[in-house]
């Protein structure tokens, strides 16, 4: 893994979007059954929930940084790994805004899925 960015600042262009916290692990059930990743599988073709980091400056969208947002599948740039003294390291991802299909304020229940 390359070395992270650290302690600057990323401001996307126009009406992009950088989001984090999208989710590609493994989850493990309440009753303690290990769901494999589906990163890269056919099963794995869903929208993901990501949290929004940065707002491009024509992004006049109703959602604000921090909440969250489902993005199409695969409209995600790949990830780079991002570290400030405050949040740690974390991957980001830029998305555009037009493969944003829902938002929320509150974090979703099930990150990996859309909803039923």
């Amino acid at each position: 893994m390359a070395d992270p960015i650290k302690n600057k600042k990323l401001i996307p262009v126009k009406d992009r979007v950088i989001v984090k916290n999208m989710n590609f692990e493994e989850k493990r059930t309440k009753g303690g059954l290990i769901l494999r990743s589906d990163n890269g599988t056919t099963t794995g073709v869903h929208p993901r929930w990501a949290q929004v980091y940065a707002k491009g400056h024509e992004n006049k969208d109703e959602y604000n940084i921090g909440d969250w947002v489902l993005v199409e599948h695969g409209r995600w740039t790949r990830g780079i790994d991002f570290e400030n003294e405050e949040d740690g390291t974390y991957t980001l991802r830029m998305v555009e805004t037009e493969s944003i299909l829902l938002w929320s304020e509150n974090e979703p229940y099930d990150m990996t899925m859309a909803p039923q």
